[in-house]
């Protein structure tokens, strides 16, 4: 087998990346159009994740966002954003490399990016298996809830949409 010396794996993990950069980069311009909203799994443990500790002992391998009614301060650079969310009440800014994103998920349209083992795959989801499975692990703990709109967010995990 030749060897890739070009490593055309790593160039379209960057350009799929690059799908999540600009997505995030029309949220933090003009905020989510109609029922756009994302789940963003990332691993905590990525160099250059800037978490706060009691985020990280909760999660201390991969966390998952949603960017949906509440967050503020999104900023986006060419290798990481930035984001203030709320986690029972308490603000949290996030530093999270483009790199260390494992997941992106827009259910709105059934359209998702995941990333695992360097290799990205694409994802079709079924808008009702994902707001059931959503609602699942909601019930969960609810020391990962947040805040939103109705006083409710909470941190998922996208293991029940990834394909096994």
């Amino acid at each position: 087998m030749a060897i890739d010396k070009i490593d055309y794996q790593k160039m379209t993990q960057d350009a799929l990346r690059g799908v999540v950069r600009a997505a995030l980069d029309i949220a933090a311009k003009d905020g989510l159009p109609g029922d756009h909203h994302f789940f963003i799994a990332f691993s905590t443990g990525a160099p250059g994740v800037n978490i706060s500790a009691r985020l990280r002992e909760r999660h201390p391998e991969e966390m998952t966002i949603v960017l949906q009614h509440q967050y503020w301060d999104l900023d986006i650079a060419p290798d990481k954003f930035t984001i203030k969310l709320s986690f029972n009440n308490i603000p949290e800014t996030l530093v999270v490399p483009f790199a260390a994103v494992k997941g992106f998920l827009d259910p709105s349209v059934q359209f998702g990016l995941q990333f695992e083992n360097g290799a990205p795959k694409t994802a079709q989801t079924d808008a009702a298996a994902l707001e059931t499975e959503t609602k699942d692990s909601s019930e969960g703990d609810d020391a990962d809830k947040g805040e939103t709109e109705t006083g409710d967010s909470e941190v998922v995990s996208l293991d029940a949409f990834r394909k096994k």
